[in-house]
């Protein structure tokens, strides 16, 4: 989950194009870098855990004298030491993706493992694999052969004085400008810097990259960041005695299973409530052939990528993801934006779909400890004045997901973007806490999106009113993000499951046959990836009794997938507090988790204890 590039010349490299590559590598995560410096009789190797700008700044000398650049910028996954490049004995290794089965590799080879990356296993396999072959070609092929997820990487080999480049997703592209050869984690900067003949990379490319291979390497790594930005996951603790889970005994819908402190409910003489007597059926998607005669026009020739597809490694966008691609038969670039709240489950599971089915990903990653103290700043307002209808706020980061997507379809220049988004994710109670009814509640004749937005914002900017709090220096990402949500104009926009029946049986079945991971504190597949989900499920199921997981699966009642007994055998299990999620969400965002959970569990119940 990263941005690699590198630049490999006859003479000195070209600061400019430097700056163009590493700039846009940066976007793709500027939690820690490093850079490979070659000139012919020295490599120079800087790693820090701080952005690749100002790596390159304090590099400025060397990069005067450098006939060879490799570059990464990397989001952190997979543990907060050991930046890359990683060096090794006889290789030195950027890697943009997750090697999900890194653990197995090592156990095949007589090598030890120095550090704790998943990326080392690239070196590993590639010093074995010199130790019987004395020659990078097919070292590629191996590599690959070996490796579960995304491979997208760049080797520079000293003994050979050869840089070789393979992917397995085509996260990785080369072109030339001028006698030299430069390549980039996307294809987008080497347009903007002007290169020709620029390809995917799908096979391996070998560089020569030095005459003489009597070459001195220089290592320097700091490390200077203190708050660490990937706190460990409690896999070992189901409980600690300061959660709470009481089984509160209230009155529920006696055909779903949605109870009475639900925002806005009303009971019949049959004691079955508003949302089911006004359900219209969501899960009865249009004949598949208009989405096949919607996406006709927007294929395109040879193995050039034809659409774009939000992509956040849960398991309806990774159900989508099949389905686009084997069932459609188009060929995608998936789109991923982190804003810090996507676990390291979910990025794994990124990287296992895009590297099984051979799909690009281009990742945004946000300023992550910038974003995660406003969601500490908005926690903190809203323990001073508990407000169900503010837990919303706790998410409006994410909303720079609907910005990005369009600065990646310009820039990929592919207009289509299919949406893998679950039909009975309806949530009204979210806004219903903040006093909005449901659609079928309404009884205003004009109410168009702008008009609710409005009357939405007004309502919480008088919530936020009981909290100062709340006006803090996260007010300008809130409320533009939400712009982008709710106001940009989307165009090409389609959603898969308008067409495609959304079975729950049917998509873990498929997720389980690429080995697609689960959590360790849940049996739902739902959320899963989503770092925010145990948070606030707990605040509304400690609060009101009940949380996401009865809203789905009531819809699921209403549907005919579920009986009203299944639902509630599911929901006693998924609404069980997941105490390593908790307590990973509130070290990540810098909270003390005791006095925290304290505070919410004291907060009134809506119902009788």
């Amino acid at each position: 989950m990263c941005g690699i590039f590198g630049i490999f010349s006859n003479k000195n490299v070209s600061k400019d194009d430097l700056k163009v590559l590493s700039n846009h590598a940066q976007r793709r995560g500027r939690d820690s870098s490093g850079i490979v410096l070659g000139s012919k009789s020295k490599i120079n190797i800087h790693k820090a855990d701080y952005p690749i700008s100002k790596v390159i700044k304090k590099n400025r000398k060397l990069i005067a004298n450098a006939n060879f650049v490799l570059g990464h910028s990397r989001l952190i996954t997979n543990g907060l030491q050991d930046n890359q490049p990683v060096v090794t004995e006889n290789a030195v290794v950027v890697h943009n993706g997750i090697i999900i089965n890194h653990d197995e590799i090592w156990k095949t080879l007589s090598k030890s493992r120095q550090f704790q990356i998943d990326s080392e296993a690239i070196n590993g396999l590639v010093e074995h694999f010199l130790e019987e072959h004395d020659t990078l070609e097919g070292v590629g092929e191996y590599v690959l052969s070996k490796c579960k997820g995304v491979v997208a990487t760049a080797v520079f080999v000293p003994s050979k004085s050869e840089v070789v480049l393979f992917s397995n997703n085509g996260s990785l592209y080369i072109g030339e400008k001028e006698g030299a050869k430069l390549f980039s984690s996307e294809e987008y900067p080497l347009k903007v810097i002007g290169c020709r003949n620029i390809e995917k990379v799908t096979r391996e490319v070998i560089v020569d990259v030095h005459p003489t291979t009597d070459i001195e390497i220089d290592v320097v790594e700091e490390n200077v960041r203190e708050h660490n930005i990937i706190p460990e996951l409690a896999i070992n603790k189901i409980n600690d005695g300061i959660i709470e889970f009481n089984k509160p005994k209230i009155k529920r819908c006696t055909k779903c299973i949605l109870p009475e402190t639900m925002p806005f409910i009303k009971f019949d003489e049959k004691g079955v409530c508003n949302y089911c007597n006004n359900y219209v059926p969501r899960n009865k998607p249009k004949p598949k052939s208009e989405l096949f005669e919607l996406i006709e026009p927007f294929r395109k020739a040879g193995n050039k990528n034809d659409c774009i597809v939000p992509f956040s490694g849960g398991r309806d966008s990774c159900y989508g993801l099949d389905l686009i691609v084997n069932e459609l038969g188009m060929k995608p670039i998936t789109y991923t934006y982190d804003w810090g709240m996507v676990t390291d489950l979910g990025r794994r599971n990124i990287s296992l779909m895009c590297g099984e089915l051979g799909v690009e990903n281009i990742i945004i990653a946000a300023d992550i400890e910038k974003k995660r103290d406003n969601i500490k700043k908005n926690i903190k307002a809203w323990l001073k004045a508990p407000h169900l209808g503010m837990i919303s706020i706790f998410t409006a980061g994410d909303k720079h997901f609907f910005r990005y997507v369009e600065d990646v379809k310009e820039q990929t220049d592919i207009t289509l973007n299919l949406w893998g988004v679950n039909p009975l994710e309806v949530t009204h109670f979210k806004a219903g806490f903040l006093g909005f009814p449901p659609d079928f509640e309404e009884d205003k004749v004009y109410n168009n999106g702008a008009m609710k937005q409005l009357r939405y914002q007004k309502k919480r900017f008088k919530a936020m009113a009981q909290s100062p709090g709340y006006f803090n220096s996260s007010l300008w990402d809130t409320l533009s993000g939400e712009y982008y949500r709710s106001f940009h104009k989307k165009s090409d926009y389609f959603h898969i499951f308008d067409y495609w029946a959304w079975d729950e049986g049917i998509c873990n079945s498929i997720l389980d046959s690429y080995g697609w991971e689960r959590a360790i504190d849940t049996p739902t597949t739902w959320r899963i990836g989503d770092g925010t989900a145990a948070f606030y499920n707990y605040i509304y199921y400690t609060v009101a009794g009940f949380s996401e997981h009865d809203t789905f699966r009531s819809n699921q009642i209403r549907e005919g997938a579920i009986t009203r007994d299944e639902a509630l055998a599911l929901v006693e299990v998924e609404n069980f507090p997941r105490y390593p999620n908790l307590k990973w969400y509130l070290d990540a965002v810098g909270l003390d988790y005791e006095s925290t959970i304290k505070t919410i569990n004291s907060i009134p119940k809506l119902y009788k204890v």
